[in-house]
């Protein structure tokens, strides 16, 4: 099968419709485009993201299942309990953008590279100032040891990556960040593509159908506009909760 080409001038210009993907490389969906804000955000309000290596094009992605994570389904383990309880922790909202996708950037052991090129950190950037990516900061001592970020349309939160450099520090800017959306009525935070670190913390695969019916119900719904803070809170909500495991 011929991977369909997008005119990187073209921001226009469709995608082809995610039943179309290849099943191996599963969600592969096209190839070239660009990654200014419109090709972007088009591509998230579709159920498609990028993901592709230096020196490649862009490549686009729709895998069949899709992991997601429902806000009020996020397990936190006794481990992670204790954790929170001892407060050791300062986490924000949109304080530090760029130092997180620089962070989520840098290899990790046992891969030399990083998939998260310079121009992936601009385009996510510019979303970031235009009000659509936001990320969310785990402190320690004024030190940033750990974080996420992704893009928001209405009530969807599409996660693109997170990195710690504490024991426990990415979890924590997890939990929190789907106590506050499951506040702010948000349906649904997507995880791409199932890892056993998501998987234990209640992510779970859904059929790409089931996703993409959930896009067209969450996205037209009103969002969550301008920089995100976080309820000084929900903590304590996480650790009253009766669903903790």
């Amino acid at each position: 099968m011929r991977l369909p080409w997008l005119d990187p001038r073209d921001d226009n210009q469709p995608f082809p419709h995610p039943d179309r993907a290849l099943t191996e490389p599963d969600g592969l969906l096209a190839a070239g485009g660009s990654l200014n804000p419109r090709r972007l955000l088009r591509a998230y309000r579709l159920g498609i993201f990028p993901w592709y290596s230096p020196g490649q094009p862009v490549l686009w992605w729709s895998p069949d299942p899709r992991l997601v994570l429902f806000p009020e389904h996020v397990k936190v383990s006794r481990s992670l309990r204790k954790t929170l309880r001892k407060g050791s922790f300062t986490v924000t909202a949109d304080t530090a953008f760029a130092a997180v996708v620089e962070a989520c950037a840098a290899p990790r052991a046992p891969e030399p590279g990083t998939w998260i090129t310079p121009e992936m950190q601009r385009a996510y950037c510019r979303l970031h100032r235009l009000g659509h990516a936001h990320s969310v900061e785990t402190w320690r001592q004024g030190e940033l040891v750990g974080g996420l970020y992704g893009v928001a349309l209405g009530r969807v939160f599409y996660g693109e990556s997170m990195f710690s450099r504490m024991n426990d520090a990415s979890k924590v800017a997890l939990v929190l960040l789907a106590a506050q959306l499951k506040r702010w009525d948000f349906a649904v935070i997507d995880c791409q593509v199932r890892t056993d670190h998501l998987s234990r913390m209640g992510a779970l695969e859904i059929p790409r159908a089931t996703f993409l019916q959930l896009l067209e119900r969450c996205c037209p719904l009103p969002g969550r506009d301008g920089c995100w803070r976080l309820d000084p809170d929900l903590p304590d909500v996480l650790l009253a909760a009766t669903s903790l495991s």
